[in-house]
């Protein structure tokens, strides 16, 4: 989704090996069918400089708040994010993580098509410094780490809070304050961090991913250096 290839936006940009796995055949989540499927977004004043950076246009709305094409979007976001050097690989499924004593370490990968038909085919692995969960509601990558990786994530339970109820003003700024390392080696981003850190369904505002991708890479890119 959007959030995952901000990040992946900034890695890259920055100079760090980076990769976005899809499960899907096309990137970009849900932006694709804007709000409510009117192909268009809504973003506030404060991740403007987003838009700006991947050249998206825009125009104001009300107030603080700002209109975009959402195919313009998701097409710029996702040409910007490969000319910096980001690596989409589509077709692929999160099947487990590799660990060890002390941290996420890797990713099993295997093609969609294999999970979805149930072939018992050897998956692929992936060693990785870091991993960022941007897979939205299902937070997947982080569910496995949950039901089998030792040890407990770093939320008030230990476990995945789950998403409340929308609450859509409030879900943009804790999609924000969510965006962490919820288990060594593993961030969460987007709709997967206040799904795991338990914050309300979000409305149709995409500024809270874009932001959340952004603070995920800027995140990373200091400890990486």
């Amino acid at each position: 989704g959007p959030s995952g290839l901000v990040a992946g936006y900034y890695l890259a940009n920055a100079g760090k090996r980076t990769v976005l796995f899809e499960r899907k055949l096309s990137i970009g989540g849900g932006m694709w069918g804007g709000g409510m499927m009117f192909n268009e977004i809504v973003v506030q004043e404060d991740a403007l400089h987003i838009l700006d950076e991947m050249e998206v246009r825009y125009k104001n709305y009300e107030d603080n708040y700002y209109t975009s094409d959402s195919i313009e979007t998701v097409a710029c976001l996702t040409a910007k994010a490969v000319q910096a050097g980001l690596k989409i690989m589509n077709c692929i499924s999160i099947e487990d993580v590799i660990m060890r004593e002390d941290r996420i370490t890797g990713l099993v990968l295997n093609w969609s098509p294999v999970e979805m038909a149930g072939l018992h085919i050897d998956p692929l692995s992936v060693r990785t410094g870091f991993v960022i969960d941007a897979t939205g509601h299902a937070t997947e990558v982080v569910k496995v780490v949950q039901k089998k990786v030792p040890g407990r994530l770093n939320t008030p339970t230990g476990l995945i809070e789950g998403e409340r109820s929308m609450w859509a003003d409030r879900a943009e700024v804790l999609t924000i304050e969510n965006t962490d390392e919820v288990f060594p080696g593993l961030y969460v981003a987007g709709m997967a961090a206040n799904a795991t850190f338990g914050g309300p369904r979000m409305g149709p505002i995409f500024g809270g991913m874009l932001l959340s991708g952004e603070k995920a890479a800027k995140e990373l890119i200091a400890r990486l250096s």
